[in-house]
């Protein structure tokens, strides 16, 4: 598809290697790069880029984008962030291969669960019209608005296999074979790697097909990728026992010499009560050097979260006294919330959670919580003579259940520390989960965050390195070829921005998802034009309508 030639003039030109910025020109015809720097053409279309930036589209290495690609094909608002390219299919969890409505169910189960997208939205929201991961990927193709790396998950995979024995036993010779099989043709047909998980549970809380998978069933299946010439292994390590991430970098180690693939686990994040993050970066530094690839992730941002009783909720999974209220539908979550029989099991539960007394009010729907909005849970219940879970519960049965609670800076949130962990050349910028848990927070938006907080406002990255690190870096590190770098021959994906003000935006809590579902979104300040395969495809007019995306 012809997508004619534009001239970006007056630039100050970050090109994604990692050297320092330069101003100049960036000519673009037929959705590749022709030239950088002092060059010129005769263009359909001027874009005078004077007091910004110009850098390769940014790579977005860990979103769960598979259910909403089905009706978004932009896989908004990642673009606007200035990211023209996405890798799905992240902890094992993929929407393909699948037969039938039995796996359909147990995959919908699956992602509630681990990423919170829900019945209504699958049910309304995703065709299922496809079974063998080659013809999800025909139908992703079909009109794609960003780019888009596809993995196949493992928990996926070995369903589809084996059924429910997936999820008690370790694989016979011949249902291994068959997954091989498969993961080979999912990579032939433009997969770019097979996502596992160790430590995720299912709706029943039992581990996922992935976690009882042995060693030579990992090993086998990350050799059937290499046997196409590419692939990549992703994984989240169990974070949650001592011990075990330290364990999963040394398996995947093993792995990634036996195989020669690049392996990544995901993520790598501060807590001010456990040394974890530095003991990792230790041990992914030991591997290397011991002729393994693998790399840790880690996002910008604090590991914030809202908590609504009316939506789904990762901090009240591990309290059941809350949980089992919520799996409920919404009129009877209500009414079992609203039961004075129900709330003095709940309010112990609460007052002992690490985190509550952290835990702030933010949005709220009725007059009578107005005075508690912005305020420390906390400093409400002692106002009052009650109890944190007691003041919890009042607010939310006084809103519906929709009162907003925010979990501030408990982990991620040292700033010092996740420089450290961010300017690590073994720990990518990535773990965004945008498109996940998306009633809780906004994964999209890292990429702004950084540019914002660690470049600008901090100083702790070079302009060029933040941008290397989310362009050229990952792009050679995942094997995706032809991106990732301003230069003459390399695919068009590109963004403009303003380095003095562009930052991730405020969250809003919306309803724009299928089946009536809401999610929190961010709109960026300061990113003016966002390119795609040589077509601009956002930009102050907003999106443009250009759907020129591909399978990387």
């Amino acid at each position: 598809m012809s997508t004619g030639s534009i001239l970006i003039t007056n630039a100050l030109i970050v090109d994604g290697s990692g050297n320092a910025p330069f101003e100049g020109n960036v000519a673009i015809e037929d959705g590749k790069i022709t030239g950088v720097g002092d060059v010129t053409i005769d263009a359909d279309r001027i874009i005078d880029a004077k007091g910004q930036v110009v850098s390769p589209g940014f790579i977005d290495i860990h979103t769960h984008y598979d259910p909403q690609i089905c009706w978004d094909k932009l896989a908004t608002p990642s673009i606007e962030h200035g990211c023209t390219s996405v890798i799905m299919g992240n902890c094992s969890l993929s929407v393909a291969p699948v037969k039938g409505k039995k796996e359909s169910d147990k995959l919908v189960s699956m992602f509630r669960v681990i990423e919170d997208i829900g019945n209504a939205t699958f049910d309304e929201g995703v065709p299922w019209s496809w079974e063998s991961f080659p013809e999800y990927l025909d139908f992703v193709r079909d009109g794609l608005g960003i780019n888009v790396g596809a993995m196949v998950g493992h928990s996926t995979l070995r369903y589809y296999v084996m059924g429910d024995d997936s999820q008690e036993r370790v694989s016979t010779d011949e249902e291994l074979d068959r997954m091989c099989e498969l993961l080979k043709e999912a990579m032939n047909a433009g997969a770019i790697g097979l996502s596992t998980s160790y430590v995720d549970v299912d709706e029943n809380f039992k581990p996922v097909p992935s976690r009882l998978a042995d060693y030579r069933e990992k090993v086998a299946l990350a050799k059937a990728m290499a046997e196409t010439g590419r692939g990549v292994m992703q994984t989240v390590p169990n974070f949650i026992v001592p011990g075990e991430q330290i364990k999963c970098i040394e398996e995947l180690a093993e792995i990634s010499k036996e195989a020669g693939i690049m392996c990544t686990l995901a993520p790598i994040i501060y807590s001010p009560i456990s040394d974890l993050w530095r003991e990792s970066l230790d041990k992914l530094e030991e591997v290397n050097a011991d002729g393994a690839t693998v790399y840790g992730q880690s996002m910008p941002r604090p590991f914030d979260l809202n908590m609504r009783l009316s939506e789904n909720s990762m901090l009240l999974m591990g309290m059941p006294s809350w949980g089992k209220h919520h799996k409920m539908p919404i009129d009877e979550r209500i009414a079992s919330y609203g039961d004075p029989e129900n709330q003095d099991e709940m309010i112990v539960a609460m007052d002992q959670f690490p985190i509550a007394a952290n835990m702030w009010v933010g949005e709220v729907y009725t007059e009578e919580n107005k005075d508690c909005e912005g305020r420390l849970v906390s400093e409400i219940a002692a106002e009052r003579g009650v109890s944190i879970g007691r003041v919890v519960l009042d607010l939310a049965n006084a809103d519906g259940l929709k009162t907003e609670f925010q979990v501030k800076g408990a982990i991620h949130g040292d700033e010092d520390y996740v420089a450290k962990i961010l300017d690590h050349p073994l720990c990518h910028v990535g773990a965004s989960d945008a498109g996940a848990h998306i009633a809780q927070f906004a994964g999209a938006g890292d990429t702004c965050h950084i540019l914002s907080k660690y470049v600008r406002e901090r100083g702790d990255m070079t302009l060029e390195r933040a941008v290397y690190r989310m362009t050229h870096e990952v792009a050679e590190a995942w094997g995706i070829k032809g991106r990732g770098l301003l230069k003459e021959g390399m695919a068009a994906d590109i963004v403009i921005f303003d380095p003095k003000t562009i930052d991730r935006g405020e969250e809003e809590f919306v309803n724009d998802f299928p089946g009536n579902a809401n999610r929190y979104v961010r709109h960026p300040t300061g990113v003016d034009t966002v390119m795609i395969n040589g077509a601009v495809v956002h930009d102050a007019n907003g999106y443009s309508g250009a759907m020129v995306g591909q399978i990387i």
